[in-house]
């Protein structure tokens, strides 16, 4: 999952930006509102980590105009404001939660994998297609009676594919799931991850579509 951060603070944007890249999430991060509403015009973001006291503009003007665009992408917001009209006037400007600082980063996890289970249509950290069921909590995937602790780049690799199972996605969109805008991307580094959970899960967890990409199967009843 790729997440945006919006946060002008460098002491608690790189407190979380590495947080986040430790949870396996691939974490893009810029430092006031103009910036914001650039990257958001190339909707490659899962989750957008939004906070209010902003250079130049207010969090909550960014987080209307991208309503107001029928964006519907989901907004955490992240910030000092600790009233109830504060609380109450981000949620009805759109945002889909609101988080006080100072936080724990492990609440923040937990309210990023609420989300994930919203966006997957799942009911606990839980993401399940067929055979394959991978928990978000503990990196723990379960296929055919293997049950592996998956690495963190390779848990983010076959969530993508579980958010969308028996939908074919390519290198650059796996690519653009697994790693931020300054990480740099070895050619094959999609084929390793695939070929190493494949040795802990086996050969058919996923599947190739050749020239075109590779999915998780929604009835696991496709062969390689």
């Amino acid at each position: 999952m790729r997440i945006l951060l919006v946060e002008d603070d460098e002491m608690i944007g790189d407190a979380i930006v590495q947080s986040l890249q430790d949870a396996a999430y691939a974490a893009d991060w810029v430092r006031d509102a103009d910036a914001a509403t650039g990257a958001l015009l190339g909707q490659e973001h899962d989750v957008l980590l939004l906070d209010l006291n902003l250079p130049h503009r207010d969090g909550i003007d960014v987080l209307r105009s991208l309503r107001s665009g029928g964006n519907k992408l989901p907004v955490i917001i992240l910030t000092a404001r600790d009233g109830v009209d504060d609380r109450i006037a981000g949620l009805d400007a759109g945002a889909d939660d609101y988080l006080v600082k100072p936080f724990e980063i492990g609440e923040l996890l937990a309210r990023l994998r609420a989300v994930t289970r919203r966006l997957s249509d799942h009911g606990d950290t839980r993401m399940t297609s067929g055979k394959l069921t991978l928990d978000a909590a503990t990196h723990i995937a379960v296929y055919d009676g293997a049950e592996c602790r998956l690495t963190s780049r390779e848990f983010a690799l076959l969530s993508a594919l579980l958010m969308r199972p028996g939908t074919v996605l390519s290198r650059t969109q796996l690519e653009q799931k697994l790693y931020a805008w300054e990480q740099q991307v070895e050619g094959n580094a999609v084929e390793v991850l695939i070929h190493g959970i494949r040795k802990k899960l086996g050969a058919s967890v996923i599947r190739n579509v050749r020239g075109v990409g590779w999915l998780v199967d929604k009835d696991d009843n496709h062969a390689l």
